[in-house]
């Protein structure tokens, strides 16, 4: 008697017919047929009325499925068990991330990690920056990329490049008749979209400082949830957005990036983690993104050389 007999048997009394449970199983019906024929000459039983229709179990059978049961939840409990055990013995690694830096180089980094460590568990959790700060106290996340700077003695932050912003337009918005980059002064005109809406503060209050750092007012139309929905508010003609360069590998077709008129107009990816964390797995992420910046050409982060 093997495990599958177990298995085909509880199928068909569950079932109560030989074809379906035969389908449930992806095996043929014959071969099921004799499977438990197989077995009920091993037992010297009969578990199985067949002359019943829908199929019923004999008394013998009642008794062999309660057991049949049992044997297959414990089976399952253990494999479960020894899943946990497997999941547990290996190195868990939790990042967090602001929506916007899943477009520039984070999934590369990821790739490259996962390369690199192939053995650590990573899992990603998408949060704005504020939220990825009580996370890492918390203990919820191991490291968190962001855009907005906080001061917190518990947590190390590293920016690690400073993205430029860029206009996002509705396709045959009036302002795309202009060649070359936009002034904030003549953005500032526009209904502005922002986000995220909450919490705060956010990427939101980045763009609207930038605004106000240059002595404008921005109108806003609408606080959006999420980068997603902004640009969509975009392409719905409700206003323009500020978004990091990026965004563009969203690819939509119905929004037009511009660039702006000062190359001073950017916006930080930083990398934040528990000031006190000395983990290989940091260390390593540490690694990958000084070996990617250098292969790329970009300038290296001082904070993670050390």
């Amino acid at each position: 008697m093997e495990l599958r007999h177990l298995r085909y048997f509880v199928a068909v009394v569950q079932e109560r017919n030989f074809t379906r449970a035969a389908e449930k199983l992806h095996i043929a019906q014959p071969p099921l047929s004799r499977q438990i024929q197989q077995l009920e000459e091993e037992l010297g039983l009969a578990l199985i009325d067949r002359d019943s229709r829908p199929l019923r179990t004999t008394e013998a059978g009642r008794l062999f499925f309660e057991h049949a049961t049992q044997v297959l939840e414990r089976v399952e409990g253990m494999r479960a068990m020894m899943r946990r055990l497997q999941n547990a013995e290996r190195p868990r690694f939790v990042i967090g991330f602001v929506a916007s830096t899943i477009y520039a180089a984070l999934p590369n980094l990821i790739r490259r990690f996962r390369a690199t460590a192939p053995e650590v568990e990573i899992s990603l959790v998408e949060m704005v920056s504020l939220e990825q700060i009580a996370a890492l106290k918390e203990g919820r996340i191991d490291v968190g990329f962001g855009r907005i700077r906080f001061d917190d003695p518990a947590v190390r932050r590293d920016v690690l490049r400073e993205e430029r912003l860029v206009a996002a337009l509705a396709l045959g918005h009036p302002l795309l008749e202009r060649e070359g980059p936009f002034s904030l002064a003549r953005l500032a005109e526009e209904p502005l979209v922002i986000y995220p809406r909450q919490p705060r503060p956010s990427y939101a209050d980045q763009v609207i400082s930038i605004f106000h750092d240059r002595g404008l007012e921005p109108r806003v139309a609408h606080e959006a949830r999420e980068l997603q929905t902004a640009v969509g508010l975009v392409a719905a003609e409700v206003g323009i957005a500020i978004v990091p360069t990026s965004v563009q590998r969203m690819r939509r077709d119905d929004v037009v990036y511009r660039e702006l008129d000062d190359p001073s107009i950017t916006s930080p990816i930083i990398m934040s983690r528990r000031f006190d964390d000395r983990s290989p797995q940091l260390d390593l992420m540490s690694k990958v993104i000084v070996e990617a910046y250098r292969e790329w050409g970009w300038a290296t982060p001082e904070g993670l050389e050390r």
